[in-house]
């Protein structure tokens, strides 16, 4: 499997975490502007229609390279796959709770934000939790390097098929979302061959994407997309569609702010949150825009400029810590060299 993977920057790669992390902040944004107004805008379908295929591609792009560090001694492996994304949850998570205090002591008082704080390392907080999930994905897949792919991947669609609702959010998503993440780990060689074809033969490629929307629409609205079987075949096909978009786009060479986008998809997912939240407020009380949708899509665009602007803003200054590890957090030497990745460069 190492053999079969590129090495270096791939532009539909980079595209297609750009593309996840876009709609990742089209979800929190058009459901957040939803609740606060109390009724629904046209974003709202298009975030129903992604619902399938948005996180199990965004698991599935972080899987995709795992072959090419997986083999690594533990300590190099815990480093950069597990204390990595520790460090930055804690900050962010802590981040978010220095705006969030005023609201949980208001609520529950100094006990109750202490309680809270301390259950953001069990329960992971917001909108942080897919950072939470991925050192523990890694760990799994370097444990079960031993057993057979196919064992531990049928074990791991069970898990999905399932469901399995405790409302522990480690349980549930390992649960639900593992079976993409090692997919992109043991299907990568054949990923990697199903994007060539795409952009050799872009025709089949968009009549294959154009047979994939009306199914997945048609499922999704009506009613079918949850199901179990449904859900894990919609999942694993809408993230090869995904593929298939983010190689079109690529080859079209006019979407370099999505793959820009991608390259920084770590800054934007961690930093979103607090543009975002006020942008919507300020949209509310100003009551300039009426429209639900569009207010959404503004939110959007913030929540995702707005943090490349900070992430401008802080290189090179001793703030770079929000975005940039510090060497002191670092079990091993910093890598010379970059692997590309949808989670934190290494």
């Amino acid at each position: 499997m190492r053999a079969n993977l590129p090495a270096g920057r791939i532009d539909w790669v980079d595209t297609a975490k750009g593309f996840c992390i876009v709609f990742v902040v089209m979800m929190h944004s058009t459901l957040g502007v939803g609740h606060a107004v109390g009724h629904e805008g046209f974003m709202h379908t298009v975030v129903e229609f992604a619902r399938p295929f948005r996180m199990p591609d965004f698991f599935m792009i972080s899987g995709l390279f795992l072959a090419l560090v997986i083999d690594r001694d533990w300590r190099t492996y815990l480093d950069r796959k597990v204390v990595h994304f520790l460090y930055f949850y804690v900050l962010w998570m802590t981040i978010q709770f220095v705006f969030k205090a005023p609201g949980i002591v208001a609520d529950q008082g100094a006990a109750g934000l202490a309680r809270e704080y301390i259950m953001g390392f069990i329960e992971p907080f917001g909108t942080l939790w897919f950072i939470y999930l991925l050192p523990v994905f890694f760990v799994i897949a370097k444990l079960t390097r031993p057993v057979p792919v196919i064992v531990v991947w049928l074990i791991a669609a069970a898990l999905e098929i399932a469901p399995i609702e405790t409302g522990w959010t480690l349980i549930d998503e390992t649960a639900s979302r593992f079976v993409y993440f090692y997919t992109g780990y043991v299907l990568a060689p054949f990923i990697f061959r199903l994007a060539a074809k795409v952009r050799h033969y872009p025709l089949a490629g968009l009549a294959g994407l154009a047979l994939w929307a009306v199914l997945n629409g048609v499922l999704v609205f009506a009613g079918y997309a949850t199901l179990p079987f449904v859900s894990l075949g919609l999942g694993l096909i809408g993230a090869a569609a995904v593929v298939s978009i983010s190689v079109l786009l690529a080859r079209s060479g006019r979407v370099g702010w999505l793959t820009y986008c991608g390259t920084n998809s770590i800054v934007i997912y961690l930093a979103f949150f607090l543009p975002m939240a006020a942008t919507r407020t300020l949209l509310i009380k100003t009551g300039v825009i009426a429209d639900v949708g569009v207010m959404s899509i503004l939110v959007t665009i913030a929540g995702v400029i707005v943090p490349l602007c900070l992430f401008w803003l802080v290189r090179g200054t001793r703030a770079n810590f929000l975005f940039e590890r510090p060497a002191r957090f670092w079990l091993t030497g910093k890598p010379l060299k970059k692997t590309p990745t949808l989670q934190p460069a290494e």
